[in-house]
C-alpha cells in the first residue's frame, strides 16, 4: 500500500510536474517572439491559431458545455453571448465590460430559470 502524501509534498508535485513542464514552454515563447516583427507573416500566422483557438474554446462552451453549464439552454448561452458583444462595443471595446455583461446575463437568466 502506498502511505499517503503531505500536503507540502502533494503541492511540491504539482509545481514540478504541473507548472514548470507549462513555464518552461512560455519562456521559450516570450523570448522568441521578441524577434518577432508586428506586421509580419509569423506574427499574422501566430496571432489567427490565437483566434481560432479561443473561437474553439467559445463554440464548446456553448455547444457542448459540461457540469453546470450544461443545465442552462442554449438559447440563454447564445443571449449571454450577445450581450457580452453588445457590453464590448457600447463601453469603448472593452473586454472587461463585455465579460461582466455576459455574466451577469447568463448568472441571472440561470436564477430566473432555476431559482
Amino acid at each position: 500500500m502506498i502511505a499517503p502524501m503531505s500536503e507540502g509534498a502533494a503541492l511540491l508535485l504539482v509545481i514540478l510536474l504541473g507548472f514548470l513542464p507549462t513555464e518552461v514552454w512560455r519562456a521559450l515563447a516570450v523570448i522568441a517572439g521578441r524577434r518577432v516583427e508586428e506586421g509580419s507573416a509569423v506574427f499574422h500566422w501566430v496571432r489567427a491559431v490565437a483566434t481560432a483557438l479561443l473561437a474553439a474554446v467559445v463554440a464548446r462552451l456553448l455547444f457542448a458545455p459540461t457540469g453546470a453549464l450544461a443545465e442552462i439552454p442554449l438559447m440563454l448561452r447564445l443571449g449571454s453571448v450577445v450581450a457580452g458583444v453588445a457590453g464590448f462595443l457600447l463601453v469603448r471595446r472593452s473586454v472587461f465590460a463585455g465579460v461582466v455583461v455576459g455574466e451577469i446575463v447568463l448568472m441571472a437568466g440561470a436564477y430566473w430559470l432555476h431559482g
